[in-house]
């Protein structure tokens, strides 16, 4: 069901704290931000929400940054790039801020709190004692507007708190859930804005919302019970309320709870990650982790499940939006990944490729590489499998460990036989095209009465010191003929030592 906020001019931000690096639910949040945003014309502002100084994190701005670009998800307005509302950090708009909390104050939605941490402290046990739910329950609350305003003057330390309703209810829209309907008299009186003047993340965001003309707000269901203190702010404003959209969960792999930072550090020893950075590290495509994470809380139908970013943008919408909290399903997203490293052009996963190889000291170029690519990309799932694929390619010499080279049934002369011929026939090869080769020694398989798999087997081994590789006839027309030939007869001496 379509909003008549959908028709006006867009606007929409992505908002995170500084406190860690950008993970999966923060990506996904960002990035519907973004395909709203560019599917109607809009902006998408990337703002910093830094008033905890506690747990900010002095390299989570950059990782922030890096990633989203990473991603494909560049802002229009906000850090970095600027705009008509700057300062987009909210610590650096404390002046901004104050004038509202004062405009709060004067209307009788909040209240100055003078009360003692350890008088809040003996309050809420108390209340626990007597099996309430805890809130405020100080004197603040009623204190005459001049006795208050006169403990401000000399000096006392206070926090503001929001002045919540003692009665009735509040029913907000979000546009995921529909209408849902709060008691007044279970909300607490929020602290709006702490000791040292800066607001909290309540207020601010409130405010800069509405300066900068926020539409809709993209996030997570974990806000739901700060919700009505959000929209009672906006009323108490007489502010037009955004969209409201609260998104599903992402879930531990078994579907049970969220993550754990300790099981996201075992998570880690595993190869797996649910961090943006850390995923383009162990060879993730920025394309396969958008797919991968806008399905987990949409879909387009039934049974589309490949989607590219340009794909996203003309596709989504927030009525195909789905409130159920979704597991975090890596062979899936192993799956998408391979998928999208299969839909690149050959030069395109070459070139992304090719940090991995430089980062394994593997001295590969281009024009190789390119030749390689289509032989291994549809068995490659991340692109850190490179080096694995590619390295023999690259080397001036392998060295097979001799058991190796003893094919499955045969002996040790029999194997050393059976390469002494293989190496005959193909050295007597006109042309060295994998078509010839694997003619020619297809026909030496049925006349010495060996499976193929013996054979080839051994070859593999010998020209590429390894089980597995890409197709054995296409590596050796790249090895070319004098390297394939050369380690041959190199595996041929190391089996003669498995003779004696």
């Amino acid at each position: 069901m379509s909003s008549p906020r959908d028709s006006q001019s867009v606007r929409v931000r992505f908002a995170p704290s500084p406190t860690g690096l950008l993970h999966l639910g923060g990506a996904r949040t960002a990035m519907y931000n973004y395909l709203l945003a560019r599917q109607t014309g809009g902006q998408f502002i990337l703002r910093l929400e830094d008033t905890d100084q506690k747990r900010f994190d002095p390299t989570a701005e950059q990782d922030l940054k890096d990633s989203l670009r990473w991603l494909g998800l560049q802002w229009d307005e906000g850090i970095d790039v600027g705009g008509p509302h700057e300062p987009y950090r909210q610590s650096e708009r404390k002046a901004i801020y104050q004038p509202f909390a004062q405009q709060l104050i004067d209307s009788g939605h909040a209240f100055y709190c003078f009360c003692t941490r350890e008088e809040l402290d003996t309050s809420r046990q108390e209340q626990k004692a007597r099996g309430v739910q805890a809130r405020y329950a100080g004197p603040c609350r009623e204190l005459p507007a001049e006795t208050a305003h006169a403990r401000v003057a000399v000096g006392e330390d206070h926090v503001i708190r929001f002045k919540m309703p003692k009665d009735g209810s509040i029913t907000i829209v979000d546009r995921l859930r529909g209408d849902i309907t709060f008691e007044n008299r279970n909300l607490d009186d929020y602290v709006i804005v702490k000791s040292d003047g800066l607001p909290v993340y309540h207020l601010a965001a409130m405010v800069d919302d509405h300066l900068m003309g926020i539409t809709h707000v993209f996030r997570g269901e974990e806000w739901i019970p700060t919700f009505p203190l959000h929209a009672h702010i906006y009323r108490a404003f007489g502010w037009q309320e955004p969209e409201w959209v609260h998104l599903s969960l992402f879930l531990k792999p078994s579907g049970k709870g969220k993550m754990s930072k300790r099981e996201t550090e075992a998570m880690r020893l595993t190869g797996q990650t649910i961090f943006i950075k850390e995923m383009q590290g162990l060879g993730y495509l920025p394309e396969a982790v958008l797919n991968w994470i806008a399905l987990m809380g949409w879909s387009y139908d039934d049974s589309t499940e490949f989607f590219t970013l340009d794909d996203l943008i003309q596709k989504f919408s927030i009525d195909k939006l789905n409130p159920s909290n979704a597991a975090i399903d890596f062979r899936k997203f192993d799956h998408f990944n391979g998928l999208h490293i299969r839909a690149l052009a050959p030069e395109d996963v070459a070139r992304r490729c090719m940090p991995f190889l430089e980062q394994a000291s593997i001295p590969a170029d281009m024009d190789t590489l390119l030749r390689i690519i289509p032989l291994i990309r549809e068995r490659m799932v991340t692109l850190d499998e490179a080096p694995e694929w590619t390295a023999f390619f690259f080397k001036d010499s392998v060295d097979p460990a001799p058991e190796s080279l003893i094919a499955k049934d045969l002996t040790a002369a029999q194997s050393h036989a059976a390469l002494q011929r293989a190496t005959a026939e193909l050295e007597a090869l006109p042309e060295w095209t994998h078509t010839a080769m694997e003619t020619r020694l297809r026909a030496l398989v049925e006349e010495l009465g060996l499976k193929a798999g013996q054979l080839f087997g051994l070859l593999r081994n010998a020209t590429a010191a390894q089980p597995v590789s890409p197709p054995l006839f296409e590596s050796m027309e790249i090895l070319g003929r004098d390297v394939s030939l050369g380690r041959l007869r190199h595996a041929l001496t190391l089996l003669e030592s498995q003779l004696q």
